[in-house]
């Protein structure tokens, strides 16, 4: 057997071979290097920018378990800066019950916008409610238009103190036919089940439950199915005609007057749970989606008193938001939460519910159809 001889052109060769890859390693990894510091240094700019502050800080000041995504990127200086520059300044008025008038007509009326129109032109067969989906350019939800404030009660866990449900087993569990989450609860590090809700807890007249962290703001309706507002203590807004309440806000449109949101409200852009009632009665239960990337951002307070007053809301209150905002219908899970949709929701303390306590008609909705 010969040795294999190089000649001086083959080991040249193979030299500038190796001379070109190495070139070409250099320069791929100036390019990744020179990216990279594209990528720092536009995301300098965008986590400096004011507009930028203003959606991550108040997003993340009004969760229950991702504060610190807030101190993660700023110091405690910017943090509280910006949250005194976007605050509510909410409507203090008394609630003017005497302004809601249930007419229970829901078939001759005039429309004053296209929104009406919408509202009143029912499902064939359904007298109860009607499902509108909400479609805008940042987000996505649904609003259901109760026609008979009658119909609504508010719903609590079964094992109230121990562990809570999800809205669409509350809504099981009543024999109605749609449901929202309500109030807040203690929510540890994200983990909460939903077994201790916060402040108090109206239903059926009675004061049924008291938990501190509550907002002070009694949200609910008398038992003559108007929408109560007020900062009263449980017992005096019993005595003064509460029915079911739960303790959340904040309070957004009273006497059709709108709280004054400074910037974002200080409560960010996030899945959203609102509940309201026109003069005549009608209740409305909104539910914005969000923290979906690609599909649904989620809304601001500004955002969604926009949407209440197309329809005319006269008094209307935040829920909880974030995860927890759910609508159940018929059982079954209608919107996509931000997260538990796995599970049918997450659970929660309480929920406002649909019942069909006047015996109308009522139909079946298919999500398809939207």
């Amino acid at each position: 057997m010969s040795d294999k001889v190089h000649s001086p052109y083959t080991q040249m060769g193979t030299k500038k071979r190796v001379e070109k890859i190495t070139r070409l390693k250099i320069k791929k990894f100036t390019i990744l290097v020179a990216l990279m510091d594209i990528c720092v240094i536009v995301g300098l700019i965008v986590i400096n920018s004011n507009s930028f502050k203003t959606f991550w800080i108040p997003t993340a000041m009004t969760t229950m378990s991702h504060k610190y995504l807030a101190y993660t990127l700023y110091d405690e200086e910017t943090v509280n800066k910006i949250m005194s520059e976007n605050y509510i300044e909410q409507n203090t008025e008394k609630v003017n019950l005497d302004d809601i008038v249930i007419s229970g007509d829901t078939t001759t009326r005039r429309y004053t916008n296209k929104y009406e129109k919408e509202m009143f032109t029912k499902d064939p067969g359904n007298d109860v409610y009607k499902l509108i989906r909400i479609n805008e350019s940042k987000y996505k939800g649904w609003l259901t238009v109760i026609y008979d404030p009658a119909d609504v009660e508010l719903a609590v866990s079964a094992k109230l103190g121990r562990v809570g449900q999800s809205v669409n087993t509350m809504v099981k569990n009543n024999d109605a036919f749609v449901g929202i989450n309500g109030g807040g609860f203690e929510d540890l590090d994200g983990w909460g089940n939903g077994s201790i809700p916060y402040g108090a807890i109206i239903q059926d007249g009675q004061h049924i439950w008291q938990h501190s962290g509550g907002s002070g703001q009694l949200v609910g309706f008398t038992k003559d199915h108007k929408m109560y507002l007020t900062n009263d203590d449980p017992a005096t807004a019993i005595a003064n005609g509460m029915w079911d309440a739960v303790e959340f806000g904040p309070n957004l449109i009273v006497n059709g007057n709108v709280s004054k949101i400074h910037g974002d409200g200080g409560w960010g852009t996030a899945p959203r749970t609102v509940i309201a009632q026109r003069k005549d009665g009608v209740v409305l239960f909104l539910i914005i989606e969000g923290r979906l990337p690609g599909y649904s951002t989620g809304a601001t307070m500004n955002d969604v008193i926009e949407i209440l007053l197309r329809y005319k809301a006269y008094n209307a209150a935040n829920m909880d938001g974030g995860a927890s905002s759910t609508m159940s219908i018929e059982g079954k899970l209608w919107n996509r939460p931000s997260a538990g949709a796995e599970y049918g929701g997450r659970t929660v303390s309480n929920a406002w519910i649909v019942k069909n306590n006047s015996g109308k008609a009522i139909s079946h909705p298919n999500k398809n159809d939207y």
